[in-house]
């Protein structure tokens, strides 16, 4: 979820219903800012808001069914992850590819902080910080061509 999210604002009172119905269900139920995270967003392949995944074992599901309490509690007490496809292995959190893309959302989060040191704390011009960008990639290009 994010907290800026509209949709993910409407399902929160329900999450948080579900999540104190956890014992009951005998599961562990858990919400991931990817405002705060965005590694994980990367290695869950998150493009829509909110996402919501069901693993069991080592094997992940995505949810697409219906966001009442109801429907997300007969999800796990009626065993219906069961009938929904598993996420392809080279999909899975777990995989390979799907680490790279975690790694991929980290560099991207860093490459902001640094365009924002540059621009909001040294107070250089924008244009600025992207040519030190485009320089730096450059400069990384023929280190990495030679």
């Amino acid at each position: 979820y994010a907290p800026w999210c509209p949709a993910c604002q409407q399902i929160e009172l329900t999450w948080e219903s579900f999540a104190k119905e956890s014992e009951r269900l005998d599961i562990t139920v858990g919400k991931v800012d990817v405002t705060q995270e965005p590694g994980l967003s990367g290695r869950f392949f998150v493009t829509t808001l909110p996402t919501i995944y069901h693993a069991n074992e080592g094997v992940f599901r995505r949810y697409r069914g219906s966001r009442t309490l109801e429907d997300l509690q007969g999800y796990v007490l009626e065993r219906k992850w069961e009938a929904v496809e598993p996420v392809a292995g080279w999909k899975s959190p777990s995989s390979l590819m799907m680490h790279g893309m975690a790694g991929l959302f980290h560099f991207s989060g860093w490459i902001r902080q640094i365009h924002t040191y540059l621009t909001v704390t040294l107070g250089l011009d924008v244009w600025i910080s992207y040519a030190i960008f485009i320089l730096a990639t450059l400069l990384i290009g023929l280190f990495l061509g030679l």
